[in-house]
């Protein structure tokens, strides 16, 4: 007797849409999306008003450079490296001498509050030449 594995009834085509991968994605970046807005954040949490400049186009920086950020609030307190505790001027120096000693020295990015007397930006600027640290950019942001 032979037996047949025909189904009765036709195939139809399946109208709906799986979209759990799709969900499992969305996921996957609202995570990498939540692990790195902090990161980017980082450098904000510093209380400094940086100065306006108009928009003109900006020199992409060398892969290889290492940045340093020193920023100086509105009243004078200077911070390095994003620590949101100030350091003293002269723990600041000693800093520094560490910086020239390297083999590749680091750019130093200055952060200056707009508020700020321009004689602090003299005096960190005069404290990294006697250091030969000659390579340094001064942060701005630029008008909405």
């Amino acid at each position: 007797m032979a037996r047949t594995f025909r189904r009765k009834h036709a195939q139809h085509p399946i109208s709906e849409l799986n979209v759990t991968n799709l969900i499992d994605l969305g996921f996957t970046l609202l995570i990498i999306f939540m692990i790195a807005t902090p990161l980017i954040q980082q450098e904000q949490t510093i209380p400094v008003n940086l100065p306006n400049e108009s928009k003109s186009a900006q020199q992409k920086p060398d892969k290889d450079a290492r940045f340093v950020a020193i920023s100086i609030d509105a009243r004078g307190n200077f911070y390095l490296d994003n620590r949101t505790s100030p350091v003293s001027f002269t723990e600041l120096k000693t800093r520094l001498r560490g910086y020239a000693s390297e083999p590749k020295t680091p750019i130093i990015r200055i952060r200056g509050d707009a508020k700020l007397p321009y004689e602090k930006i003299v005096q960190l600027m005069d404290e990294l030449k006697k250091n030969n640290l000659l390579k340094f950019t001064l942060d701005t942001q630029s008008p909405n």
